[in-house]
């Protein structure tokens, strides 16, 4: 998940230079001159299947402000280091948390006009893309740099479809993440930070009548979504969590059923307006001291920095109660598109992405931690440094809000029957829909 700010590099001229471009040499007569053409470019790499390696790589992502940025300008510093020949042309797309560049990258990839390598969440959300062929195995890659090795078996096992990995990794955050505000719990009477949900119930039932502030607070429907799988994960278990988004799931169980009546519960604790906030409106109110608890993926501790608050003093943390001991995680990747015009540089770019020399520089700055198990432990401190050691130790399972174990249909269907319970609260209804959602696309 992220925020977006900042200029929008469109792909409409990019595909007019090339058009211009590949016009001109034709017109000219130079398609028959293979040595011409090749005497364009300034670096060594050879042309491979798919496409050489030329004189740029163009990467299309929709990291365009804030620490987003600030990592990738970091890990383009390291390339120009490493290949001072080759031109890195960032596309980036800025506005709607990728939204936007998502209906870019659509539009170039129906005009076969794919770039060298674009962003994507690692998992389920890439299907869309891997079943209409548009997407290189990258196993191979995988095995010349050993990242089977390097990365968590559970996170390669939860990104292969039918027995190959389609994207890189290259951070890791985490979704089931409990904010807090110490100085709101110490004036209810809360003590320890709930470990279970039923405890979480009682601390919040003890905010709220203690009065003053909102118990929990909320933003638009996404964020209710994000609510929900945490809800889902602390009654069904890592488990059966995986369970639900294989052809043998349950939605209709008496588990599902706890969770979705929990959620309605955590409705009687929220703000009235939390339609109309963004997620980071909701998270300033715990570090304001304006309510006690908020439930959202772990880069709102990177805004709590933001705003200059302290951490364990304005603000503290813990996993989603019922949750500790499980990593709910997603993950920005990058992927090599078939036909990339610049193929051996998309592998030069993937290879960078890989590594430990870019996901060290990338994720300090990003507020997110390295997906590799070797990562430089100096560099990570604060909210970081505990979610490294989570990563090393916790079960992982995947995101539903943020792509892993869902397609984009599947999350579609979701959507529509989450907005309709926010209207009636009416728990069989929801639980029906979401069954139905089920059968739908389980496959």
């Amino acid at each position: 998940m992220t925020r977006q700010t900042g200029r929008i590099l469109g792909s409409d001229l990019v595909v007019a230079r090339r058009s211009i471009l590949k016009g001109a040499i034709a017109g000219a007569g130079l398609f028959a001159m293979p040595g011409l053409v090749a005497a364009c470019g300034d670096d060594d790499d050879s042309g491979a299947e798919g496409g050489g390696g030329g004189s740029e790589v163009e990467v299309f992502s929709w990291w365009t402000g804030g620490g987003e940025a600030a990592g990738l300008d970091a890990m383009i510093e390291i390339w120009k280091q490493q290949h001072p020949n080759i031109k890195f042309t960032n596309a980036a797309v800025a506005g709607g948390a990728g939204t936007n560049a998502k209906a870019v990258l659509a539009q170039r990839l129906e005009a076969d006009d794919p770039p060298d390598s674009f962003q994507g969440h690692a998992g389920a959300e890439l299907s869309d893309y891997i079943k209409a062929g548009q997407l290189e195995s990258l196993n191979s890659m995988y095995d010349d740099q050993k990242l089977n090795d390097v990365f968590p078996s559970q996170l390669i096992d939860q990104i292969t479809v039918d027995g190959d990995v389609y994207s890189v990794p290259v951070n890791i955050h985490r979704a089931n993440m409990l904010w807090y505000s110490p100085s709101v719990l110490d004036a209810a009477g809360v003590g320890d930070v709930p470990g279970t949900f039923d405890v979480f119930l009682t601390a919040l039932d003890a905010v709220k009548t203690k009065g003053g502030v909102t118990a929990l607070s909320l933003a638009e429907q996404w964020t209710v979504k994000h609510l929900l799988e945490t809800v889902l994960l602390a009654r069904l278990g890592g488990d059966g969590w995986a369970e639900l988004w294989t052809p043998e799931g349950d939605w209709s169980s008496a588990d599902v059923t706890t969770a979705l009546n929990d959620l309605k519960t955590l409705f009687g604790f929220t703000n009235s307006d939390f339609a109309s906030l963004t997620w980071q409106d909701a998270s300033k109110e715990v570090a304001d001291g304006k309510a006690g608890f908020n439930v959202m993926g772990d880069w709102a501790a990177g805004y709590f920095i933001e705003l200059k608050k302290a951490p364990e003093t304005d603000f503290n943390w813990a996993a989603v109660p019922g949750t500790d001991g499980i990593y709910l995680w997603l993950s920005d990747s990058f992927t090599l598109p078939k036909g990339a015009p610049h193929r051996d540089n998309a592998l030069l770019w993937l290879e960078l992405c890989a590594s430990k020399e870019g996901q060290d520089a990338f994720n300090p700055l990003k507020g997110s931690i390295p997906a590799r198990k070797d990562a430089d432990k100096s560099k990570y401190t604060g909210y970081l440094a505990y979610a490294l050691d989570e990563w090393s130790s916790d079960s992982l399972a995947g995101s539903l809000t943020h792509g892993v174990v869902a397609n984009n249909a599947w999350n579609t269907d979701i959507d529509g029957a989450l907005g309709l319970f926010l209207s009636d609260k009416n728990v069989d209804k929801f639980q029906d829909a979401l069954g139905t959602a089920h059968d739908t696309h389980a496959a």
